[in-house]
């Protein structure tokens, strides 16, 4: 406060009529005062608060914003609203407890998430916004079906530049979001298509997830699409892998590509798996995925997504979606500490956890008292569908300054442009 006394005497004198006594400058000092202690209040955190660790302080932060970006890694928890990661923390830590992992990355902003034909938007063009820039229409993957010209995709910018590259998900490989990042398609559902272009145009370098049937039918697609791509995958290096056993032996085999396709739809959810299964979770694929990609001289791009937290909230089913969220932030974990073993990745590796969308309106409504961790709270929903609020951005590495501040999700794909084009 630059206030002076003599200012606040000025206002006083001025308000009652030229009237000025001790005790009106005493009243004036001690307003003062009081103000003071109450924006400090304000602007002072608690001293409780938990220092976050991978913070870096505002020169660090300058300095690894403006550092050469040879690693993307973009991890999208589907359909996953800020009420999702309330509950998730309060199940996991309890309400006073540790944040998620990826709670702790350094910059937070949030995007607005309409498409180009609805305030409600899906999957597909959600994820399009991201990965080619534009706006699209529900459905539509990276193309315009009016016949416009569309941009390339972030994962394409990467390969030109000879980076190596990777798709992850616990729905089909095909499904619309990984879909965005290597098809360009006029409808989602042409996953047998997708599942073609990745193999015979994009040449993703590593795909984990399930979706057997898409690369392997009979009947064609939307899109009149059919084949055998698991066997022309095969023809072109890529060791098809349907266990997590086969993932590991692949990735310890010195392997520079993988398809891993681990069930025929999406995978099994979390909260009903049961020891034995076969199939990895999403932390054991990002793993495998970063020891492959990390191989490449030029760095990499990958998109490693939490699919079924949206297939949660669809089914308003709380325990299905703390579990899927839990899942997607060990995975961030993952990452976190794949980039902090090394402070060459830590310097040139850009972070970006975002949802598409948020599914179901979920909100918590209680119970009226505090839960300890492992407690659920008490959910509400208002919808079985896609809601159309903003969603948060959390960020780290050099270029996510950025996106620390309210955006439109097609400008995440101007951040990541430029930092391929360095």
């Amino acid at each position: 406060m630059n206030i002076s006394d003599s200012k606040i005497i000025d206002f006083v004198s001025l308000k009652e009529g030229g009237i000025m006594n001790k005790n009106i400058k005493l009243i004036g000092v001690c307003t003062l005062l009081i103000l003071t202690n109450v924006l400090a209040a304000i602007f002072v955190p608690p001293i409780n608060a938990s220092k976050n660790q991978n913070e870096l302080s505002e020169s660090e932060n300058y300095q690894e914003n403006h550092q050469e970006i040879k690693n993307i890694i973009f991890m999208v928890p589907d359909g996953m609203g800020l009420a999702d990661v309330t509950a998730a923390r309060i199940y996991k830590n309890g309400p006073g407890g540790a944040p998620l992992y990826f709670e702790t990355l350094e910059n937070i902003g949030y995007q607005r998430t309409y498409s180009a034909n609805s305030i409600i938007t899906d999957s597909a063009a959600a994820g399009s916004a991201w990965a080619c820039g534009e706006k699209f229409n529900n459905g539509e993957i990276c193309y315009h079906v009016d016949g416009r010209p569309y941009n390339p995709s972030i994962l394409e910018l990467a390969k030109a530049e000879g980076k190596a590259t990777g798709l992850v998900a616990t729905s089909t490989i095909t499904h619309a979001t990984p879909a965005v990042f290597g098809a360009h398609v006029k409808d989602r559902n042409c996953e047998n298509e997708i599942a073609r272009q990745y193999i015979e145009i994009t040449g993703v370098d590593v795909m984990l997830g399930s979706g057997v049937a898409k690369f392997n039918s009979t009947k064609p697609d939307k899109c009149g699409t059919s084949g055998n791509f698991i066997s022309e995958a095969e023809q072109k290096g890529y060791p098809v892998v349907y266990t997590r056993a086969g993932m590991d032996s692949a990735v310890a085999n010195g392997t520079v590509k993988l398809l891993g396709l681990f069930n025929d739809s999406g995978m099994t959810p979390e909260y009903i798996r049961v020891p034995g299964t076969t199939e990895p979770r999403l932390p054991e694929m990002t793993t495998d995925a970063l020891k492959i990609l990390e191989k490449g001289r030029d760095g990499f791009f990958i998109m490693i997504e939490g699919s079924q937290v949206d297939w949660a909230n669809h089914a308003n089913d709380l325990k299905y979606q703390i579990g899927e969220t839990m899942a997607f932030d060990e995975s961030v974990k993952v990452v976190l500490d794949w980039i902090n073993a090394n402070p060459e990745r830590k310097a040139h590796t850009l972070l970006i956890v975002v949802p598409d969308h948020e599914t179901g309106g979920f909100a918590i409504n209680g119970p009226d008292k505090l839960l300890n961790a492992s407690e659920f709270v008490d959910a509400g929903w208002t919808s079985l569908d896609h809601t159309g609020v903003d969603t948060i951005i959390w960020s780290q590495g050099p270029g996510s300054f950025a996106l620390g501040r309210a955006v439109d999700n097609t400008d995440l794909y101007g951040v990541m442009a430029k930092a391929i084009k360095q």
